[in-house]
């Protein structure tokens, strides 16, 4: 009795399906060690965290134009994972960065943040600048203030300069100069403990 053409096609396509997935597995596996861009998943969580302290101005980040390399058309920034570590890196770059072995590069462009063992995402000091650039919520805070926060104090209503209209300024004024306008959200010792892999 001859086979039915479909049944065929069918079992056909779910060996090809296995097959696919099969070595998509193997090609995920391997690519743990290179550099790669951020698949679906990971692109959302970055896109999420940066959307918190960016607001619409996310839009700049990701469509900001790169005046690096031979190129005379600027090229775009794009986001790449690297050991688990997100970098914010020109697409010149990673180009030329093909003629490098895996093992030997070490990172590539600025350093924005990292995956945890459970798939959190986290910001890292050197997204600073990034962010100061695109924040939506600006507080300058006076000079005398500056020190106290950059050692892990909250910020009191006595040391702002200025705030951003965007932020509820009604709320600040109704503050004692002594109550907290800022607080301060950081891990402090990140900086000292990572010091050498920064």
């Amino acid at each position: 009795m001859p086979e039915n053409p479909k049944s065929t096609k069918l079992r056909n396509f779910v060996v090809a399906l296995r097959f696919c997935s099969t070595s998509l597995f193997f090609l995920r596996s391997s690519q743990s060690i290179k550099m790669r861009p951020l698949d679906e998943t990971e692109t959302d969580a970055v896109f999420r965290k940066l959307y918190s302290f960016t607001g619409h101005n996310l839009k700049n980040i990701v469509e900001n134009p790169s005046h690096e390399g031979p190129d005379p058309s600027p090229g775009r920034y794009c986001f790449r994972l690297h050991k688990n570590k997100v970098y914010y890196v020109s697409e010149s770059l990673v180009k030329r960065a093909t003629n490098i072995s895996r093992k030997n590069l070490a990172s590539l462009g600025t350093c924005i943040g990292k995956f945890t063992h459970g798939g959190n995402f986290h910001l890292t000091i050197q997204a600073l600048n990034l962010l100061a650039a695109n924040a939506k919520h600006k507080v300058w805070l006076k000079p005398t203030s500056e020190m106290s926060f950059l050692y892990g104090n909250h910020v009191l209503k006595g040391g702002l300069g200025r705030i951003t209209d965007s932020i509820s300024t009604q709320d600040c004024r109704k503050l004692d100069l002594n109550g907290i306008a800022v607080h301060h959200r950081t891990n402090i010792g990140e900086y000292l403990g990572m010091e050498d892999e920064l």
